[in-house]
């Protein structure tokens, strides 16, 4: 495997502690009640066969949950895109953070994580949980067809064609390279969420151009800004 340019020093470097805050967003959380409507619509909908999850950026490296299987899986007519601009999380009001979506167009390799029969329905809830926190979340899920080595499967993705005013479509690698440079919040820097992403992909097989080429832009982008 090829060694990154974003080190886990420049990660060091580029984070803080930052206090979780409630003025970090204007979404409203959800109750217990919302996450069950919400788990019990993606249950009611869940296609035959295994449940599959596509896991494109954290998942692959923080899934919450052991998968029975993890199959190596292509999304066509989807890529992976830094467009979610979060306040929270990763990000401050002042420093917002990206995070990253699956947007229209090309195609994306990831990994498809097989749920446990058993545990369907306690995964389910708890990815409900940790993807959509706010009731506007409630779009940010759907089925899509993956291609995997034993054919095409539906399989359940989270944050795919997202919609809204935090959405930043189509940013140019240099700007988005200057605001993961900056952005931390209470889970942590974007830097990090990065360079585990990369990571992770690299593991798994998966080179990403952009983001390969997006990594070494953060890292020099960290070494202007937080000098060692």
């Amino acid at each position: 495997m090829r060694m990154l340019s974003l080190t886990e020093d420049h990660v060091a470097r580029a984070t803080r502690e930052v206090p979780e805050s409630l003025s970090s967003t204007t979404f409203t959380r959800c109750g217990d009640d919302d996450f069950a409507a919400r788990t019990r619509g993606i249950l009611e909908s869940r296609p035959d066969g295994p449940l599959l999850v596509f896991a494109y950026g954290s998942l692959i490296w923080n899934p919450t949950f052991a998968a029975r299987e993890r199959h190596p899986a292509v999304a066509r007519g989807w890529h992976r895109q830094f467009c979610i601009e979060t306040r929270g999380f990763r990000g401050t009001p002042d420093t917002p953070g990206l995070m990253m979506a699956l947007m229209a167009g090309g195609r994306c390799s990831g990994v498809a994580l097989e749920v446990p029969e058993t545990d369907v329905d306690t995964v389910v809830d708890s990815l409900v949980r940790r993807e959509t926190p706010f009731v506007e979340n409630d779009p940010d899920w759907r089925w899509i067809t993956v291609d995997t080595e034993g054919g095409k499967a539906r399989s359940l993705v989270f944050w795919a064609g997202p919609t809204g005013p935090s959405i930043r479509r189509r940013l140019p690698l240099d700007h988005v390279a200057r605001q993961l440079a900056r952005a931390c919040g209470y889970r942590g820097s974007s830097a990090e969420y990065l360079r585990n992403t990369v990571l992770s992909l690299e593991e798994h097989g998966i080179r990403d151009r952009n983001l390969w080429a997006l990594q070494a832009l953060v890292a020099a982008e960290i070494d202007r800004i937080y000098p060692a």
